[in-house]
């Protein structure tokens, strides 16, 4: 890897992060398109760790309400009067969801970072995934607001935030869609998933550092990737959360549909190897 290499990876992380399209998935895509060994250690270390840019992304746009839920929170552990207060919810919510990918990651590290890395399982996902954010965004009568969130709802979305350990889902696309699945309306079904990522992808993060400089990869292109991620993933944030204000999360399928074809046509033709 070089340092421009190192910039198109963290350009595309910070666009793909939060938008239901699979940045794991891009990343595989364009990793190989740039000569990498997408399944080595450090090239799947570097894709965790420069996540953590588009995380610090996050957590600087939704800063006032994290400080608010974490106060709130901490408070509800001593004082009775903030338990039932949404603030104080929201912060089990976070914690409660997050629980799922946590063991699941652990649990199946390896099958996840060796054998999922195949551009098979990124093409077929992003197809696949498709139908279900269609399905989502059909049945999903979105009547309930944020503060009607309930544990049930941060545990769904959890656990189905598991399923985008395979590249190609998307991370976004399937906690927004078990979000629309419990007739959540988009919106909050968005800032759930927002919340819901910065511990899971922190964690990731921390948890790959040591694989991302284990190999070739030097610690200023780390830096470089997870800085410019940053900066898109921040840009990103505020347009997608204006965007399904007003749209379907179902506007993003044609693409993934037509890069999944694309990328099965360039493997069966040889033009491009899977691993």
């Amino acid at each position: 890897m070089n340092y421009l290499d190192a910039v198109i990876l963290g350009i595309v992380e910070g666009l793909t992060e939060f938008l239901p399209v699979s940045s794991t998935g891009h990343l595989t895509i364009v990793e190989k398109w740039l000569g990498l060994d997408v399944a080595a250690k450090d090239v799947t270390g570097y894709t965790a760790v420069i996540q953590m840019g588009a995380i610090a992304a996050v957590i600087l746009f939704f800063a006032k309400d994290i400080w608010r839920i974490a106060v709130a929170w901490l408070r509800g552990l001593v004082q009775a009067e903030y338990r039932g207060t949404l603030d104080h919810r929201m912060g089990w919510y976070v914690i409660v969801g997050t629980i799922p990918i946590g063991i699941v990651g652990l649990v199946f590290k390896d099958f996840i970072t060796n054998d999922l890395r195949s551009l098979w399982v990124v093409a077929v996902a992003l197809i696949l995934w498709s139908a279900v954010m269609l399905y989502a965004e059909r049945m999903g009568r979105q009547r309930r607001h944020e503060p009607e969130l309930n544990m049930r709802d941060a545990l769904v979305v959890g656990v189905v935030q598991c399923i985008a350990l395979v590249p190609g889902v998307s991370r976004s696309g399937a906690t927004i869609s078990a979000g629309l699945l419990r007739d959540l309306d988009r919106v909050t079904a968005t800032r759930l998933s927002f919340f819901l990522s910065i511990p899971a992808l922190i964690a990731a993060g921390l948890f790959e550092l040591k694989d991302a400089l284990s190999g070739n990869i030097v610690a200023g292109q780390l830096l470089v990737g997870t800085v410019v991620s940053f900066v898109v993933a921040y840009a990103s944030i505020a347009w997608l959360l204006r965007f399904v204000a007003h749209h379907s999360i179902g506007k993003f399928v044609p693409y993934r549909v037509a890069l999944g074809l694309v990328v099965i046509v360039l493997l069966a033709t040889g033009v491009m190897s899977a691993t």
